[in-house]
């Protein structure tokens, strides 16, 4: 079809081609290149001297070599060009070698620590040149393009005798730590080592910060002797174990946190909360301490310092020991309305710990009404004591052996800031412990991958890091001598009071129960009604009356020692 102009002419419209004229000029040329080969195989021919077989098959054969040839050309050089060895000082200071155990050893000085045999290496003055071992790396797993590369420059490399080597660096401009985190799996099978081999440090200045601490030994695998009472003073918060290179590891605070801790049976739990006791009375501070030990021997070591301290696996003991805890909140939380209503300084609580072995036999019912609804009532006042730990200063600790979906309602473990998982067989078990989220977060750390011979080792999520630690295994001796002498000052602190008085009069007469009628009046009390005479001595002590033998009611050397002792 044809456009008319204004002069009446037409212009034709251009003509597509269609795809059979494509087709045969594909064809011609295809005819073109057989006949230039045809050509060239004749000449060939002809001055060889050769049949026609023997020419095709030589020029077929000598094709191959030529590409051959160029493949070699094209893969060999680079690769023979990137493993020459380098001899150079800056190369050796960035070269990628893991140091070996016994090297590491013979590197450290008879007697000397691990802090002060630490040796630094500088990093390589090749300013814009690449390292080319940990691009390598990072290349091959991922964590960088590979077109990208990490700057000689931007390398430092320090090696810890006798525990390993880490390599600090920052990974190229467009890429963060993030990048190297999601790959430590990968990356430690380029090393020749597992993923617990590997420490990663990030800084909060740069998301281009990488710091790698590669382990010459699988974690623990020699265990660390036990702090001093001064290394546990000097930890700035609260230490719960030894990180992998030895140093102290732990929480800044318990202050408004919870910790809950999980793991398989035989795994070290009561050992790891028998060494955070022990530390918290070394280096907390006064406080009051409440014991409910499910396991029934777990915590007897410290019963005489608690406030209150029973051994049962009963979901009633639990509710109990709640509602006396949650009329300490409840009265909390009404002097810190009262300073705020008053423009008056938020008053300063003594901390309170709130310790549970075996908690989630707690929470399991024998299957009639009444206990599925006790069991109802002790889930929601676990959930609002953890809860409202934020501003109260009472901090719960919860350890379960039964670390499955159900073994502690989700209500009540989503309460903990602090949380801990030793060993389990299951990724399931794990998010129990450490939450359903934990494994998207920076360089997890599976617990299912940890040594189950090596007792006491978990994972500890905090403040959104996680640290691969071992707690403290104290000897008897020690836990023993830190009770007594907590024990003792705080005898000596217990304020001049009709509770002291009573104490006092107790001891001189070397009873552990005294009736009422006998420590009545000898605190001033002249009541000559029985029942009167017990209220006004409750009220003066503050302690409630117990029952002694057959039936009479009086009060025990060691309750009003407790009360007075919370009180100081």
């Amino acid at each position: 079809m044809s456009t008319i102009t204004k002069n009446g002419g037409g212009v034709g419209r251009k003509k597509q081609q269609g795809p059979g004229e494509d087709t045969y000029g594909q064809m011609a040329g295809g005819i073109g290149v057989l006949a230039i080969a045809f050509g060239g195989l004749a000449t060939l021919k002809d001055k060889l001297g050769l049949s026609w077989p023997a020419t095709v098959l030589l020029t077929a054969g000598g094709l191959v070599g030529l590409g051959y040839l160029a493949w070699r050309i094209r893969w060999g050089v680079p690769r023979l060009w990137a493993r020459q060895p380098d001899t150079s000082p800056a190369a050796q200071q960035t070269s990628l070698q893991q140091e070996s155990p016994v090297q590491a050893v013979e590197g450290q000085g008879p007697g000397q620590s691990v802090g002060e045999a630490q040796v630094p290496v500088e990093a390589s003055p090749g300013g814009d040149e690449s390292h080319p071992q940990l691009t390598m790396v990072l290349s091959r797993v991922g964590a960088i393009g590979r077109d990208e590369r990490v700057r000689a420059g931007d390398v430092t490399i320090e090696t810890l005798p006798g525990i390993g080597t880490v390599y600090d660096f920052l990974v190229p401009e467009g890429r963060t730590h993030d990048d190297v985190a999601k790959r430590l799996g990968p990356i430690a099978s380029m090393f020749g080592v597992t993923r617990l081999h590997l420490k990663l440090e990030t800084s909060r200045k740069t998301e281009r910060s990488v710091r790698l601490l590669v382990l010459n030994e699988p974690p623990f695998s020699r265990p660390f002797p036990a702090p001093t009472r001064q290394e546990i003073q000097t930890f700035a918060g609260v230490p719960l174990g030894h990180e992998v290179t030895g140093r102290l590891a732990g929480v800044p605070t318990f202050d408004k946190a919870s910790l809950l801790v999980g793991g398989m049976t035989q795994m070290g739990k009561t050992t790891l909360i028998n060494g955070l006791i022990t530390c918290l009375l070394i280096a907390y501070g006064d406080f009051d301490l409440y014991l409910l030990d499910g396991k029934l021997c777990g915590l007897t070591r410290f019963e005489k310092l608690a406030v209150r301290y029973e051994a049962s696996d009963d979901p009633a003991v639990l509710e109990s020991m709640l509602d006396e805890l949650l009329v300490r909140v409840d009265d909390r939380y009404t002097q810190l309305q009262d300073a705020i209503r008053n423009r008056q300084p938020a008053p300063v609580f003594k901390p309170v710990f709130f310790i549970i072995d075996e908690a989630a036999d707690f929470y399991t019912d024998n299957g009639t009404k009444e206990s599925k609804e006790q069991v109802r009532r002790v889930e929601d006042k676990s959930r609002s004591l953890v809860a409202k730990s934020l501003e109260s200063g009472i901090s719960t600790v919860m350890l379960t052996q039964r670390p499955a979906r159900d073994a502690i309602p989700v209500k009540v473990r989503d309460q903990f800031l602090y949380r801990m998982c030793l060993y389990v067989a299951s990724e399931g078990s794990a998010k129990v412990a450490l939450g359903d989220s934990y494994f998207d977060t920076v360089a997890p750390i599976h617990p299912a991958l940890l040594d189950p011979d090596v007792k006491g080792q978990g994972v500890l999520f905090a403040n959104g890091s996680s640290t691969l630690l071992r707690g403290f295994n104290f000897s008897d001796e020690f836990i023993w001598g830190v009770v007594d002498e907590v024990h003792a000052r705080r005898e000596q602190a217990i304020p001049d009071s009709p509770l002291k008085q009573a104490i006092d009069i107790m001891r001189n007469d070397g009873v552990e129960f005294m009736p009422t009628a006998e420590l009545a009046p000898s605190l001033g009390i002249t009541e000559s009604d029985p029942a009167e005479r017990g209220k006004q001595l409750s009220r003066l002590l503050g302690v409630p009356a117990d029952k002694g033998a057959k039936g009479v009611r009086g009060y025990r050397l060691a309750d009003l020692t407790t009360a007075a002792m919370s009180r100081s």
